[in-house]
């Protein structure tokens, strides 16, 4: 069975979103079959139509949201009524934090009532999505937000995809042992960003992250102004060096086949 991600968007940060300076969709996983779409935000339907090969979204067997921020979730219900065939087809799961479905919800309750189940996240849970694969919320992110980053398990492959986030050190125990992290590096340089208010992974945290996590493949998205103009591949070959682990960033519609790592 198939093993990839697509990375059909990697803006992060509000100015590369509103400028569309890179994508602001989301990212799709096919794990042995199983297709699952993780934070539809800005453009999403769009590029899964555009896609070579072309995405069908009904075709999706899962939409997880790790928080409700708008460049995370404002094709969520746009992708929950292609899912379902505009709710004529009872079909899929919709996963996302309980203060996206109650508190300033993002997902409209009239949608709620297409797909099989919408299922509130809580921390340190476990998903179930086929019989050989689950997700888990290890942490509560650092974030303004409820955001919980996910966990993915199947047969010989562990995936961490660390979303919106400070760098805290429970984040290392929290993904130990992943063959593969995603991180989301919004910041080239991150002095006193806690302090300021600015809860995101910079290149020193992913620094951090990958070197005590030591996964067999890192990716880098998800970037800011900052990380766009500090060139992310050349991060990414510097990081691979200094780390010894192999570190790739993702472009607009990059394809990672994981049965090759």
């Amino acid at each position: 069975m198939a093993r990839w991600i697509k990375f059909l968007g990697t803006a992060g940060a509000r100015f590369v979103m509103i400028r569309q300076i890179r994508s602001s969709a989301g990212v799709w996983y096919n794990l042995d079959g199983v297709q699952i779409l993780l934070d539809p935000g800005p453009g999403t339907l769009v590029r899964c139509a555009t896609s070579r090969p072309r995405l069908d979204p009904g075709k999706l067997d899962a939409i997880i949201l790790t928080h409700k921020h708008i460049d995370h979730s404002s094709d969520v219900n746009v992708m929950i009524e292609a899912m379902t065939d505009g709710g004529f087809k009872k079909r899929g799961k919709v996963f996302a934090p309980q203060d996206a479905l109650e508190d300033d919800p993002v997902i409209f309750r009239y949608v709620r009532e297409f797909p099989e189940d919408v299922v509130p996240l809580k921390v340190r849970d476990e998903y179930f999505l086929a019989e050989n694969l689950s997700f888990t919320t290890p942490v509560q992110h650092q974030h303004p937000v409820q955001t919980l980053g996910i966990r993915f398990q199947l047969p010989g492959l562990s995936i961490a995809h660390i979303v919106d986030t400070a760098y805290f050190p429970e984040l290392v125990a929290a993904y130990q042992g992943a063959d593969v992290v995603i991180l989301h590096v919004v910041r080239f340089k991150g002095e006193d960003d806690v302090e300021k208010g600015i809860l995101h992974l910079n290149v020193n945290d992913a620094r951090r992250l990958i070197g005590e996590i030591k996964p067999r493949l890192a990716i880098l998205t998800h970037f800011g102004m900052t990380m766009i103009r500090a060139k992310p591949w050349e991060i990414a070959e510097q990081l691979s060096n200094e780390l010894g682990v192999k570190v790739l960033a993702a472009n607009d519609g990059t394809t990672v086949d994981l049965e090759k790592w």
